[in-house]
């Protein structure tokens, strides 16, 4: 055993409860490392605003979270992005199977949280994508002035629907119930609001359209009256779906128990029935949830954890390295969180040293980690700017620029006449060449910030080399690519489900040079939103052999590749 390679423990999932056993595991000096597959944050960090967890007035949900990665972080806390694909439990010594290698350790903690439900009424899987959405966060801004139906009658609905009245002409909440189900106080601010009306009792029976959503059924199931909503002629509604969350433990399926809705059961100190696997937050069996519950369910489980730790090291003789804690950093500004976190290829990057000089985007967490990628390029890359003189133009050079000031790994480039792009939109855009100024075929068409600011670093990285460890049938399925694929990605930079599939389009663009792959901030070029009605992001169009296909939702390197065929 390499003591230097052991962790006392590994936690999978970076949301709130991870991050808040993190803290309280490093902080009493154990060894923890935190792995993510997508973002750290969790799906907090599409809410747009929390005001309900104590302490706190009032702080959007990446800020908060962003807040918990840091505090972890100073106490010696390891990140790492990667995704988890099993585990081995015997022994004393576990071991994490990862897409970047297995880690061992005393302890797991299973902190992967849920995603959104689907209702399954006719129409909803057709429309998705087209009118059909499941975050208001990533997709509200699509239905700016038009009608909008929220079904659901919990917390997520109450909170959302007042959240789309930001941009919608007037929301409709379909609630099944007599009341909304969430405390009062959180419906009241729906109830009370003029561009909001509540139907209860209600249910979705079919959405119809053509190219996007042109009607809607809905019942009320008590009386069995039916009514009927028709868009304007040309115009379109959306309908987003908040009717609670499928718990994400299908790593655990056959290992640890579930109960029959499959959230993981656990004994009193948070242990499933696998020995060494520990659960907290929403993956668990819980009456209410919130942050405020999951970070105290974690924070007890980080607390029985400990135990079992010490347990561990006395019976093995092996104790891992202490982290080397350190004061607790300032919060600080929050812009841009999530992006900077999380954005090490490798499992130590939170103990890089920050870049030399200082950065007028960059807090010095984001300068540490983008140090830490920098310097594990093997080669040099140049950043070839398209532009056309506008305002957007101008941001884009400006945030290239400060990315190149950082590294002599990346030299910025401007094109000599403005030519629009291969994908056949979209100036002012970035793409990605060699050192002898080839295109390597990824490209980002506005400016890569917000959520997006971490899949452009791991674009340059997997560009640059060695890039990100990645399965051995993805790797022969991307060589497999004998034709030339187009792909194009339509994102927001507040949508956090769009950096995934970003990263994999990207890293098939980087390692064949028969595909490219060109990155689009939708609200810079609206005439590819409306090109493909593109109702919600990610929107992901493949073009091979003169066809065309249109497909919706986040996307890991295997999906991707089954899209592409």
């Amino acid at each position: 055993m390499d003591i230097d390679k052991l962790y006392d423990a590994v936690i999978i999932g970076g949301g709130p409860a991870g991050l808040t056993a993190a803290i309280y595991l490093a902080r009493a000096r154990y060894r923890v490392l935190v792995v993510e597959k997508d973002h750290f944050g969790g799906q907090i960090t599409i809410t747009d605003e929390v005001v309900n967890y104590p302490g706190v007035y009032a702080a959007s949900g990446s800020q908060l979270t962003e807040t918990m990665r840091r505090q972890a972080q100073a106490f010696g806390a390891e990140f790492m992005l990667a995704e988890v694909m099993g585990f081995d439990l015997d022994g004393d010594v576990k071991r994490v199977k990862t897409s970047k290698g297995d880690i061992p350790c005393f302890a797991a903690l299973l902190a992967t949280g849920a995603s959104p439900r689907s209702v399954g009424f006719a129409g909803e899987d057709e429309f998705r994508g087209h009118g059909v959405a499941y975050c208001a966060t990533c997709d509200g801004e699509f239905f700016t002035g038009k009608d909008v139906f929220v079904v659901g009658g919990g917390f997520a609905a109450a909170e959302e629907s007042v959240f789309l009245t930001k941009y919608a002409r007037h929301v409709t909440v379909l609630v099944r119930e007599d009341d909304f189900t969430c405390a009062p106080a959180a419906a009241e601010e729906a109830k009370r609001n003029k561009k909001i009306t509540v139907l209860y009792n209600t249910e979705v029976v079919e959405a119809t359209g053509d190219s996007a959503l042109r009607t809607l059924r809905y019942r009320n199931i008590k009386t069995g009256e039916e009514g009927v909503y028709r868009a304007d002629d040309g115009d379109t509604f959306g309908i987003f779906v908040f009717v609670g969350y499928a718990p994400a433990t299908q790593l655990v399926k056959g290992i640890a128990e579930l109960d029959p809705f499959g959230y993981v059961l656990t004994d009193e100190h948070q242990m499933t029935s696998a020995d060494g696997l520990f659960a907290a937050g929403d993956v668990c069996v819980k009456s209410l949830r919130q942050v405020a519950t999951a970070v105290g369910q974690a924070a007890q489980t980080a607390t029985d954890m400990e135990r079992y730790l010490k347990a561990a090291q006395e019976r093995t003789g092996l104790v891992p390295a202490a982290p080397a804690g350190r004061p607790v950093a300032a919060a600080g500004s929050a812009s841009g969180a999530g992006a900077g976190a999380g954005a090490d290829p490798g499992a130590a990057g939170s103990r890089a040293g920050a870049v030399a000089g200082s950065s007028s985007l960059f807090d010095d967490s984001m300068l540490a980690q983008l140090n830490t990628v920098f310097s594990r390029m093997e080669r040099s890359l140049v950043l070839r700017l398209h532009t056309d003189g506008s305002d957007l133009s101008s941001e884009l050079r400006a945030y290239m620029d400060e990315i190149c000031g950082l590294t002599d790994k990346l030299h910025l480039e401007e094109a000599e006449a403005a030519t629009d792009s291969p994908a056949g939109e979209g100036l002012p855009y970035v793409e990605v060449c060699d050192a002898e100024g080839n295109p390597l075929g990824l490209a980002f068409h506005g400016v890569p910030g917000g959520h997006e600011f971490t899949s452009f670093v791991l674009g340059l990285y997997n560009a640059a080399g060695p890039g990100q460890p990645i399965a051995q049938d993805d790797e022969a399925r991307i060589s497999g690519l004998v034709d030339e694929v187009s792909i194009k990605v339509l994102v927001s930079l507040s949508c956090t489900m769009c950096p995934e599939t970003v990263v994999s389009a990207q890293r098939i663009a980087a390692d064949n040079p028969r595909v490219t792959a060109h990155v689009f901030d939708v609200a810079h070029f609206p005439r590819l939103r409306e090109r493909y009605n593109a109702m919600s992001v990610p929107c992901v169009v493949v073009e091979r052999g003169g066809t065309e296909r249109v497909s919706f939702g986040k996307k890991n390197l295997s999906q991707m590749l089954d899209v592409l065929g």
